[in-house]
């Protein structure tokens, strides 16, 4: 029964893992989208591009 417990805990710090690694991956995307849309609002092209790079390097 005690290898059951310990299976089952280290599935549910993966899990908890997961979900972390979500939560983190949404917020980062949604504030380089805030800061691509300020970016193109202001016409800042040079930032603008490296913030699309940065974006898309996140989501590979």
């Amino acid at each position: 029964m005690d290898k059951m417990k310990e299976t089952y805990e280290a599935m549910l710090g993966l899990v908890a893992e997961l979900v972390l690694d979500e939560a983190v991956l949404k917020f980062q995307t949604e504030k380089l989208n805030s800061a691509i849309d300020k970016a193109l609002a202001s016409g800042d092209e040079d930032t603008f591009y490296r913030l699309v790079k940065q974006l898309n390097e996140l989501k590979h």
